[in-house]
């Protein structure tokens, strides 16, 4: 019977931890406190160790419930694949307290700690992806500040950027310089061809600053973090730039959507109403974002608020979908209704291209990296952000050359007639609002 009991606690409990465990943030010098939670399980950490990778972790202003034993409810330490076989091990032995199991490293007990601060530091044995837990057994609230430090030691230095990661800072740099080229050819481009530019050409140059600035910036907070192991207000800019070309991404992409300025020189009613959801919502998930990866795994409801961050940018992905569909209804209609149906059937083809290519941009960087991020072994993790990066330049380049101003485009040119028309229709659109 008493194999019976603890079954359901310790299934719960491996399903629990094998989730937590999935990649959600790089580790460096952490300052955390918890107050009042009785959470069964928190992670703290997950650090990818070359061998004899060092973690140092302080604990200091413990308190525990009345009554409440402290040996139950502590730190250990393990790496993925020993999480099986210490529930295994645990259910031979009729216990629920994956402390007590021999299969993983228990740091301290908070029993220990109430005696007063407590340090404790471990060298990893093998080179490996481990874990830091915190596990209340006791199922009652506890309190406690935790300060975490893990890295490698590199030619002697201490990097704080986890094996599989350690790559990033060069990786950024590189593609920082690759669009720093990117924006040279398009304002080399734009000022040979001065009199096609159209409003919707600046702005792709803007989104090209944007994403250089927002590259840069992460370079060098990941190379702060990798030898200081904190970041020197350097995450802070990176935020404020991948904040603004976020939201200017979706715009120029709903804006090429609706022909604005190439097919037509009005937004209508509806268009305008994409982008006064999509931008706002991007605003709000993005800033959601950006508040919880700071505070790292041991948030509360950490796992369910960043899905909902991300579905909520799914939403907003489909959403610049539909101007794309408006514009290629209205011109396959127009195709059949005047005279110009072969520019019109030119046109389409444009609009239809993009508009596969948006799908699958949106579905590779949601989608696509999201597994890759989650099947790869931590060694490789840095190919996530490879593949995310060389996604976007490669979007950028396919948008700036479909959409280049070009003289006598025959995909882009606005003739006085289509210009009249389109003034005539969003002032019908205006008077029907009235």
């Amino acid at each position: 019977m008493a194999r019976v009991r603890v079954l359901p606690t310790l299934v719960f409990s491996v399903v629990a931890l094998l989730l937590l465990s999935l990649p959600c943030c790089e580790a460096e010098i952490k300052h955390l406190s918890i107050t009042g939670d009785a959470r069964p399980f928190i992670l703290f950490e997950t650090f990818g160790f070359e061998a004899h990778g060092m973690i140092n972790i302080e604990v200091s202003d413990v308190k525990l419930p009345e009554g409440g034993d402290g040996a139950r409810t502590g730190f250990f330490l393990s790496r993925e694949v020993d999480l099986v076989p210490a529930y295994e091990d645990l259910l031979q032995d009729h216990k629920d307290c994956l402390l007590e199991s021999t299969r993983i490293t228990t740091v301290v007990t908070l029993e220990k700690a109430a005696e007063g601060a407590f340090n404790f530091s471990w060298s990893t044995p093998i080179a490996d992806e481990y874990s830091l837990y915190f596990e209340n057994c006791l199922r009652q609230p506890v309190s406690l500040d935790v300060t975490t430090s893990m890295y490698n030691v590199e030619d002697g230095y201490k990097d704080y950027l986890p094996m599989g990661q350690t790559q990033l800072p060069t990786l950024f740099f590189t593609f920082f310089l690759a669009h720093l080229v990117l924006l040279g050819t398009w304002i080399y481009v734009c000022w040979n061809q001065k009199l096609s530019v159209h409003r919707i050409h600046i702005l792709m140059g803007v989104l090209l600053v944007l994403k250089a600035l927002n590259l840069i910036c992460e370079a060098k907070d990941k190379q702060y973090v990798k030898r200081t192991g904190t970041p020197h207000g350097w995450d802070v800019a990176y935020y404020i730039f991948n904040f603004l070309r976020g939201g200017m991404l979706f715009s120029v992409i709903v804006l090429i959507g609706t022909g604005w300025s190439f097919l037509k020189p009005f937004l209508q009613d509806k268009e305008k109403k994409v982008l006064m959801v999509v931008i706002p919502l991007q605003v709000f998930a993005n800033a959601a974002f950006i508040v919880y990866d700071e505070t790292g795994p041991s948030t509360k409801d950490f796992s369910t608020w960043k899905q909902v961050f991300l579905l909520l940018d799914i939403i907003c992905c489909c959403a610049v979908l539909f101007p794309i569909v408006w514009s290629m209804k209205h011109l396959r209609e127009a195709s059949h209704t005047d005279g110009k149906a072969a520019r019109n059937l030119m046109k389409l083809t444009l609009f239809r291209q993009y508009y596969i290519v948006v799908v699958s941009y949106i579905y590779f960087t949601r989608i696509v990296v999201f597994a890759l991020a989650t099947v790869t072994a931590y060694r490789y993790r840095w190919t996530r952000n490879f593949a995310e990066e060389v996604a976007a330049l490669a979007f950028y380049i396919y948008t700036g050359y479909k959409f280049r101003p070009v003289e006598r485009n025959p995909y882009l040119g606005l003739d006085d007639d289509e210009e009249d028309a389109a003034a005539q229709e969003a002032l019908k659109d205006d008077e029907f609002d009235l």
